[in-house]
């Protein structure tokens, strides 16, 4: 991790496909910082999953999605107001999703950047085996193929202009 720990109220945004560690590097980014982490995954657990149909359908799921990130923001903006910094665990598959989050940050005064999570994917799809039998820290729900595919299939990585424009760093584990 390459960050300015003096740089206050600053939204780090943590882009990867499933399987990448976008979790694992939140948590050791956001203690880098001094941050407050924000994942989409615990949120999800937290309030939504025990109530979702099954089998669980992407409407459903992502109008609830909306609502976290619409609670995140309210929360991330406060935190900004007063220099400390957010750590975004919330995917960012698409590059729409981090430029809305990027312009959201410009919105409130302050800079986002990008740290991108990049694995190759048959060794994601054994963490995400692993993660599923030991449900360790990480843990947040089962992933199926089926699940890891079409996330997969969805992932959008940020090019070399995306990456310039907020200050991306790529990370490699």
């Amino acid at each position: 991790m390459n960050v300015d720990p003096a740089a206050s109220g600053q939204l780090h945004l943590v882009a990867g496909p499933t399987g990448a560690g976008k979790t694992h590097y939140s948590m050791a980014l956001a203690e880098q910082v001094g941050g407050i982490r924000f994942s989409i995954d615990e949120w999800m657990t937290r309030l939504f999953w025990m109530d979702s149909p099954q089998p669980i359908e992407f409407s459903w799921t992502m109008d609830r999605i909306s609502r976290c990130e619409a609670q995140i923001r309210a929360l991330v903006e406060a935190l900004t107001a007063q220099g400390i910094p957010s750590v975004l665990d919330l995917g960012f598959t698409t590059a729409d999703h981090r430029g809305q989050f990027a312009a959201f940050a410009r919105s409130i005064g302050t800079k986002a950047i990008l740290h991108w999570v990049d694995v190759p994917a048959e060794q994601r799809w054994e963490r995400v085996v692993q993660r599923n039998r030991d449900k360790g820290v990480t843990y947040a729900m089962e992933v199926d193929r089926a699940m890891f595919d079409l996330m997969e299939s969805e992932w959008q990585p940020p090019c070399e202009a995306e990456l310039a424009a907020l200050r991306g760093q790529v990370i490699r584990s």
